[in-house]
């Protein structure tokens, strides 16, 4: 008996891109923003990344109205930090259970529609740059999904569940954006830098049914987000002493860039979104104390969306997230005019 239920074969990137094709505009933005970000991750620029928005997209009025703040800000702080919006529309779930982002489910409260998900993402990231001048950070949970949206996105990042998968580990390889691994679940440091070795190499394997070749991400980079132990506990690896031992593992191996984005919510905060402002100060504490740790901390990763916290599908808040509770568009405002100051 089959068990997989082939539906419909859905359209290629190619004509998804045909169809909703990028103005010469969007393409000029991408370009200079492309440089911007990666002039940060090589060293030639000592502005601070911020990569920040809701732990989910999951519906485009709420996330265009806070991407089009975040732009008001941008304009008060550009001279330190440089910011990448978060619009994250495929979301990892532990179970498998739960929302999986707009890529599924355009809206929460339907039913899943991928034809209509892929449409919706990319009309989202579009306005999200013409409206904003603001290209953005998603989430690669599915490698050969990328493709949809891969003119669009300034900056990639693989979670930590996926980070041990060769096929993530390979198409960053063939990305020429700021790719983020994340540490795994468990906390092995050893695992993440393996996904950089790997990363940052050349590689020939099969993708959206090609053979292809790839150069190798010099501007693939590690993402600390804490973990969790075995008996269920969050534990942060955002301290200083976690950052040097980071920067130690970096001069053991032969890596370009060497670079360091960390994540101050999930298990680096236990998940308690208010938490977030006062890790990411102490980061940059650290970051004042060591030379070694200021270069390589590169930014951080916020959750942030307008309202605080977290609801449940259907209860109705606008702004509100759907997944993991975020910092409020307030306190957001806050927190990067602080971190200017501080920079």
């Amino acid at each position: 008996m089959n068990n997989m239920e082939f539906v419909r074969k859905l359209p290629i990137p190619k004509e998804i891109k045909e169809q909703f094709p990028l103005s010469d505009d969007i393409k000029a933005i991408k370009e200079q923003r492309d440089k911007e970000i990666a002039d940060i991750f090589t060293g030639k620029s000592d502005r601070f990344l911020l990569i920040i928005g809701p732990c989910s997209a999951d519906r485009e009025d709420a996330v265009l109205e806070y991407v089009n703040k975040l732009a008001g800000v941008q304009e008060k702080v550009k001279d330190k930090i440089l910011i990448i919006p978060r619009i994250y529309t495929n979301k990892p779930r532990t179970t498998g259970e739960g929302y999986k982002g707009m890529v599924h489910q355009p809206d929460p409260s339907k039913q899943e529609d991928m034809l209509a998900g892929l449409i919706a993402i990319r009309e989202m990231h579009q306005r999200a740059v013409k409206e904003t001048g603001l290209t953005c950070a998603d989430e690669m949970l599915y490698p050969e999904n990328h493709r949809y949206l891969n003119d669009l996105l300034a900056y990639v990042a693989i979670g930590a569940r996926s980070v041990e998968d060769q096929q993530h580990r390979l198409t960053a390889s063939g990305l020429s954006i700021p790719v983020g691994m994340k540490n795994p679940t468990g906390g092995d440091i050893g695992v993440m830098f393996n996904s950089l070795i790997a990363a940052q190499s050349r590689h020939t394997f099969l993708y959206r049914g090609w053979e292809v070749h790839t150069k190798g991400n010099p501007l693939a980079h590690a993402i600390l987000r804490g973990y969790v132990n075995k008996h269920g506990n969050s534990l942060p690896n955002y301290h200083y002493e976690d950052l040097i031992g980071v920067y130690e593992m970096y001069q053991q191996r032969n890596l370009q860039n060497p670079a360091v984005i960390v994540d101050c919510n999930h298990a680096n905060s236990g998940k308690k979104f208010d938490q977030q402002p006062r890790i990411a100060k102490e980061v940059l504490h650290s970051c004042r104390y060591s030379a070694d740790i200021k270069g390589m901390v590169k930014g951080l990763m916020i959750e942030s969306y307008l309202v605080d916290g977290a609801q449940k599908i259907g209860e109705g808040c606008y702004g509100k997230s759907i997944t993991d509770p975020c910092l409020g568009w307030e306190k957001s405002e806050k927190l990067i005019l602080e971190l200017a100051d501080l920079l």
